[in-house]
């Protein structure tokens, strides 16, 4: 039983930062709890992250769903119907395998870039128009255990937005319809993946994503941004290197 606890948390705090959520809980439950499907269960504690952003963002989705937001309404819709191809694919492709060292220390260079940007306030000068295709992409391939979601998507955001707090806070946002619509998709093909152990997980994973969001997003507001990711780009490329030789 507290190895499902363990899950929850493990999915609670990493979905938010730079490095893979899913590929860090599929590792986990690969080494510490048999004959289970460990990307399927992995994907499955999103939800617990999909209520929180939910709960913590609340008047942002009612502002968004009442069309009070036509703006980040159609930003998100594009973005969740490209990813949501584009993860589909994936999800079929490597969902027997669980890839994490290599492709973390990708995130983790892809974030040193994007702290490198930040800190010289470069300005790519790409069209704000391909702002959700580029993001959708990019959060696409998220279904690949070991890219890391929030970090694909704070790159992305982080070539058209500068307010770090923005670029985090639309990090979160996007999450949300292609985690609802992959673990309803995943319910749908096997039932069984509910039970009490994963509910528990769930919850854990509720709760401690809501206090992970909190944090960060005052963090955020205080330290340097290009600090931030450049702290979590050095944390995901000693993650990479170390799952390597696990």
């Amino acid at each position: 039983m507290i190895e499902y606890i363990i899950l929850g948390i493990l999915q609670g705090v990493l979905e938010w930062i730079p490095v893979s959520s899913e590929g860090m809980v599929a590792l986990f439950s690969n080494y510490f709890i048999k004959d289970l499907n460990a990307i399927d269960v992995s994907i499955f504690l999103h939800m617990g992250t999909f209520l929180a952003v939910m709960f913590y963002f609340y008047k942002d989705w009612i502002e968004i769903l009442s069309f009070k937001r036509n703006d980040l309404f159609k930003f998100i819709f594009i973005a969740t119907f490209i990813s949501g191809i584009l993860g589909f694919l994936l999800y079929n492709v490597s969902k027997e395998i669980v890839m994490g060292g290599g492709l973390l220390f990708l995130m983790g260079l892809g974030l040193l870039l994007t702290s490198y940007f930040q800190k010289k306030k470069f300005n790519f000068n790409i069209n704000k128009k391909y702002a959700p295709w580029i993001v959708g992409l990019l959060q696409g391939f998220s279904a690949i255990p070991g890219v890391s979601r929030s970090g694909s998507t704070i790159f992305g955001m982080s070539l058209f937005e500068k307010d770090p707090f923005q670029i985090l806070k639309i990090s979160y946002l996007l999450s949300a319809p292609l985690v609802f619509c992959s673990s309803a998709y995943l319910y749908i093909k096997d039932p069984a993946i509910v039970n009490n152990e994963s509910l528990l997980a769930l919850l854990f994973a509720f709760i401690f994503g809501i206090l992970t969001l909190k944090f960060l997003l005052k963090i955020v507001q205080k330290i340097n941004f290009s600090m931030f990711t450049l702290i979590f780009g050095i944390f995901c490329i000693l993650s990479g290197i170390v799952t390597y030789f696990i």
